[in-house]
């Protein structure tokens, strides 16, 4: 499968195991000239931005590379541009985690609460 079309399936798998766990999406694909947060979703007093990995024929050491220090401070700062745009949410708790989908010896959907924080 093209590796755009792969990454797509695997956002859209890992929104409809967002939304299976009461989880509300807010967006999709929410780019700023920061970067890009794939999924920004809400579930109870927070709001969570979630990196989706597809790793059909990864492992732990490639998800650590692709979610390196550069990776996460391009996501911090995305999601401050949200956060200042969209004020509605500033009384929200903030959560940054990780879904990895198809990943060899993990489940389908792999979902990493708190992955990382913007102190890494």
């Amino acid at each position: 499968m093209h590796k755009k079309a792969c990454g797509a399936a695997g956002e859209q798998k890992a929104s409809d195991f967002l939304e299976s766990k009461d989880y509300r999406i807010i967006f999709r694909n929410w780019r700023t000239r920061y970067g890009e947060i794939d999924i920004i979703a809400e579930t109870g007093d927070t709001i969570v931005f979630a990196e989706v990995k597809t790793l059909p024929s990864g492992n732990i050491q490639t998800l650590e590379k692709e979610l390196g220090h550069l990776k996460q401070k391009r996501i911090v700062e995305t999601a401050k541009c949200f956060l200042s745009k969209y004020r509605q949410y500033n009384c929200k708790y903030i959560r940054f985690d990780v879904l990895v989908v198809d990943m060899p010896d993990f489940e389908s959907v792999y979902h990493i609460e708190n992955a990382f924080s913007e102190y890494v």
